[in-house]
C-alpha cells in the first residue's frame, strides 16, 4: 500500500508539472511574434504586447535575483505579509473564541461583524496611508483587516459547532471552563483554523502588495507598479510569478505546521481504509 501511494505522488507530481509545462508552452507559442498565425490581434506582436512572453519573464526573475535588485524589495513585502499574516490571525483567533463562548458579546456585536466584513476593506487603503503614513505599517492594517474576519469566523463556527453531548458529558465528569477550552473547544477550533490560514496566507500577501500599489516607494507591488507605468508586462508578470512562488512557500509552511499540530487528526487514506 505504501509503495503504490509512493507511485501516486510521483504521478501527481509529474502530472502537475506537465500541466505547468504545457501552460508555459502555449503561452509561449501564443505570444511570441510571428511564431503562429494571429487569432485575434491585428498585429504579430499585439499577443506579447498584452500577454508577455514567458521566456522574457523567466530572464526577468533570473535578473532580478543574480543582481540582487529584488532582494530589498521583497524583504519589505514578506515583512508586511507576515506581520499582517500573524496580528490578523492572533487576533481572529482570539476574537473568535470569545465570542464563540460568549453568546450575550456575540449577540451584541453580531450586527456590526456583519457590517465590518460586509465593507470592501481596499477601500480603506487610502485611509491607513493616512493614518499611518506610507511606510510599512499601513499596508500591515490592510493585510490585517483582510486576515482577520476569514479566521475570526472559521474559529467563531468551529467553537459553536461543538457537540452539546460531549460537553454535557465534559460537565458530568468534573471538567471546568479552563478544562473545557484547553481540550474541547481549542481542538474543535483548530482544525478549522488551519483551513482559514491557508487562504489567509493569500490574503496577507494581497493586503501588502495592494496597498504597496496604491503608495509606496519599496515592495514587489512598488516594482510592479513602475512596470506597469512603462507598459512593461513582463516585468508585472515577473512580479506575480515572484509573488505566487513565496505565497506557495508560506501555504507549504501553514501546511507543515498543521500536519505536526493535527496528528490527532485522522489522515485521508486512513479515514479511506475504515
Amino acid at each position: 500500500m505504501a509503495t503504490r501511494l509512493r507511485i501516486s505522488r510521483v504521478r501527481l507530481r509529474i502530472y502537475q508539472v506537465a500541466l505547468l509545462v504545457a501552460v508555459l508552452v502555449a503561452w509561449h507559442l501564443l505570444t511570441v511574434p510571428g511564431l503562429l498565425p494571429n487569432f485575434y490581434f491585428d498585429r504579430p506582436n499585439r499577443a506579447a504586447f498584452f500577454f508577455g512572453e514567458p521566456l522574457k519573464v523567466a530572464d526577468r526573475i533570473v535578473d532580478w535575483f543574480v543582481s540582487g535588485e529584488i532582494y530589498g524589495h521583497l524583504w519589505i513585502t514578506l515583512v508586511e505579509t507576515m506581520l499582517a499574516f500573524a496580528i490578523g490571525s492572533v487576533a481572529g483567533l482570539l476574537i473568535g473564541l470569545w465570542l464563540g463562548l460568549s453568546e450575550m458579546a456575540s449577540a451584541i456585536l453580531d450586527p456590526y461583524i456583519k457590517a465590518a466584513n460586509s465593507m470592501p476593506r481596499v477601500v480603506l487603503a487610502p485611509i491607513f496611508a493616512v493614518w499611518f503614513g506610507l511606510g510599512m505599517w499601513s499596508k500591515v492594517a490592510l493585510g490585517v483587516t483582510l486576515v482577520f474576519f476569514i479566521v475570526f469566523f472559521n474559529v467563531y463556527q468551529g467553537v459553536r459547532e461543538v457537540s452539546p453531548t460531549i460537553l454535557a458529558n465534559a460537565r458530568m465528569l468534573g471538567a471546568n471552563r479552563r478544562q473545557l477550552l484547553t481540550a474541547i473547544y481549542l481542538p474543535s477550533a483548530t482544525s478549522w483554523v488551519f483551513a482559514s490560514l491557508h487562504n489567509a496566507v493569500g490574503l496577507a500577501f494581497v493586503g501588502a502588495v495592494v496597498g504597496e500599489y496604491l503608495g509606496s516607494a519599496r515592495g514587489v507591488g512598488y516594482l510592479i507598479l513602475q512596470a506597469e507605468a512603462t507598459f512593461d508586462i513582463n516585468t508585472v508578470f515577473a512580479g506575480i510569478a515572484v509573488l505566487t512562488a513565496f505565497a506557495l512557500v508560506l501555504d507549504g509552511i501553514v501546511g507543515i505546521v498543521e500536519r505536526r499540530l493535527m496528528t490527532w487528526q485522522p489522515r485521508m487514506a486512513e479515514t479511506d481504509r475504515t
